[in-house]
């Protein structure tokens, strides 16, 4: 397993990195006044400088891919329940989104801006969840329709 972990991991790093440039441009667009912004203002004032900003953001969204990827080997424990790969990868996954989310600035440093960012992440997370546990119920049923032909 510790060398699937770190194979998804590896995978995800670049996937990370695209994602988040993927965001940026999305949010360029959105603003819609024809400049690109790479990172937010409040990261260009801690690092300093635009370039030292986009690094540290780079960087961290590697490794929020990395560690989304790794984790993602959690739903392949045999054994396992559904609850305990839920709260574990929930735990995982949070574990890396809150601290990156907090250096990058992507969420105000207040305890409302903090707050809102947990519900939102939690939001997000179950209904990703339900979709998924939905998706994966509905081609159970289909697999045991086909069976029972």
């Amino acid at each position: 397993m510790k060398k699937e972990i770190l194979k998804r991991s590896l995978l995800g790093a670049p996937l990370g990195m695209a994602i988040g440039m993927v965001i940026t441009i999305i949010i360029s667009l959105t603003v819609g006044d024809g400049r690109y912004y790479a990172v937010v203002p409040e990261l260009v004032n801690d690092m300093g400088n635009e370039i030292n900003a986009v690094i540290l953001q780079a960087v961290l969204s590697m490794i929020y891919g990395a560690a989304w990827a790794g984790a993602s080997a959690v739903w392949d424990a045999e054994g396992w329940s559904l609850l305990k790969m839920t709260i574990v990868h929930l735990i995982i996954a949070s574990a890396a989104t809150f601290p990156i989310a907090y250096f990058a600035r992507w969420m105000p440093h207040t305890l409302v801006g903090v707050l809102l960012y947990i519900g939102i992440f939690i939001f997000i997370y179950a209904g990703i969840w339900v979709s998924q546990y939905s998706a994966m119920k509905k081609r159970v049923k289909e697999m045991n329709e086909k069976i029972k032909q």
